[in-house]
């Protein structure tokens, strides 16, 4: 375990206030942490989950006629399940900011202070796709230190930060290093990813702790690591604080994060594509596709513009937009800048919902049907949006398959569109539903990552 302090300095040296100067940040980064270190908290859930015994005729065909696919002859058995995590307070009535996969499915979340106290929490507000959720616990009259937040864009690469954390429940811990990287986006985290990535030592039990600036305030919440024996290997992944202020607007808006939608989609800059477009280095987003009286379509957007920046902010891939728009508000407006035939355009743009149209209709398929086990839905901006799926704005999509179904065994996966039954387009649910029932094989074309496949199955 690290704990870093570089130098001694001498006794009673800057006790009472935050180093001012690089000079002072090299005798000891004591005063920091005596600052900060009250407003990161240890985070215990406890779940009860049902083990199933596996039967051997759990997937036998014989058995599933009679009583059904997914049917089971053991007797489920309880067990206790905890984990734990840490969080940061951002207000003094105890509301406090951790990741969702800290406290997801759980029954009790308890949050224990720095000074040992413990509180029942109950969740504000919850988002898987961004890894942010909000805990309330109940401290009284009392008032707790909090952390300010940072503005993450002003971060820069070789700054240094401390990360403050319960790693492997061993109790509050405090670890040293500097900002490796900013923006990343291809790290498979969560769905809008755009991490700072730190060699600051965060290991199990740090996720949703603190990754602190130099001045005492939150750069980010720390996430995940990049390691292939579950230690930290001086590569790991912090939320920017700037997702984190647009997470605590959301819950005071209602408690929805709503992204705004521009209703454009494209791929990234290759090196290849850079030389052609006239740009000195690979970054941006050719815009292929376009929505019918969308926000980029009224806005006057082509295919082939490179949208370069928005409000300033470079823009290097899709992953870099979608937490760019994240964090602003729907309603609002944002300048993008564009490189059309090799010249920059700034083009104003309302930012807007993804439309729910149509309705997505969620349909869990059953019977005896190769798509039994899945649930299917009508397409729609907003639902694609919600599933990633770039340019596919209309059709049925995949939404979820449940584990060993029939439908999971033929390979379908969670965003897979179906394309055609039997040679029949299927624009709905109702044409799908229609398509499957009563036939005796099924030729099944889906597309996957842009890609179609087609199945056959007697």
């Amino acid at each position: 375990m690290l704990l870093a302090v570089a130098l001694i300095c001498p006794a009673g040296a800057f006790a009472q206030s935050v180093p001012s100067s690089r000079t002072e940040i090299a005798y000891s980064f004591a005063p920091v942490v005596r600052q900060v270190a009250p407003a990161v908290v240890n985070i215990y859930t406890r779940r009860v989950v049902q083990d199933q015994p596996q039967s051997p005729f759990l997937n036998d065909p014989f058995f599933q006629q009679f009583f059904g696919p997914g049917f089971n002859f053991g007797v489920p058995q309880e067990r206790v399940q905890n984990s734990l995590g840490s969080g940061v307070i951002l207000r003094a009535d105890g509301l406090i900011v951790t990741n969702n996969h800290v406290i997801k499915d759980s029954d009790e979340i308890t949050v224990v202070l720095n000074d040992r106290r413990e509180f029942p929490a109950h969740v504000l507000l919850a988002d898987e796709q961004v890894d942010l959720a909000l805990l309330q616990i109940d401290v009284g009259h009392a008032k707790l230190q909090t952390l300010a937040l940072a503005d993450s864009d002003e971060l820069q690469v070789g700054d240094l930060v401390l990360a403050i954390g319960d790693p492997f429940g061993v109790g509050q811990t405090v670890t040293s290093g500097i900002i490796s990287a900013l923006a990343r986006t291809r790290v498979g985290i969560a769905d809008y990813g755009f991490f700072i990535q730190t060699d600051a030592a965060i290991n199990p039990g740090n996720s949703g702790g603190a990754l602190v600036t130099m001045d005492g305030k939150l750069a980010g919440i720390n996430t995940a690591i990049y390691s292939r024996s579950g230690g930290s290997v001086g590569i790991g992944f912090a939320i920017p604080a700037n997702m984190v202020t647009a997470f605590l607007a959301a819950q005071k808006n209602g408690g929805h994060l709503d992204r705004p939608w521009i209703g454009v989609s494209g791929q990234g800059v290759t090196s290849d594509m850079a030389e052609a477009l006239g740009l000195d280095h690979p970054t941006g987003i050719v815009v292929s596709e376009i929505y019918p009286a969308g926000p980029g379509a009224s806005a006057g957007l082509k295919r082939g513009d490179v949208i370069v920046a928005i409000n300033g902010k470079t823009i290097e891939d899709p992953g870099s937009l979608r937490f760019r728009l994240t964090t602003m508000a729907i309603g609002s407006e944002a300048t993008l800048s564009i490189l059309r035939e090799r010249r920059q355009v700034e083009v104003p743009i309302k930012l807007t919902s993804a439309p729910e149209s149509p309705p997505a209709q969620k349909t869990l398929m059953s019977g005896a049907e190769p798509l039994a086990g899945s649930t299917v839905a009508n397409l729609s901006p907003a639902l694609s949006d919600q599933l990633q799926l770039d340019s596919d704005w209309s059709g049925v999509v995949v939404f979820q398959v449940r584990r060993g179904s029939a439908a999971y065994r033929l390979g379908l996966r969670s965003g897979d569109i179906i394309a055609a039954i039997n040679g029949q387009t299927i624009t709905n649910v109702g044409e799908l539903q229609a398509a499957v029932n009563g036939a005796q094989s099924w030729e099944i074309t889906f597309r996957r990552e842009g890609q179609s496949r087609t199945l056959k199955i007697e």
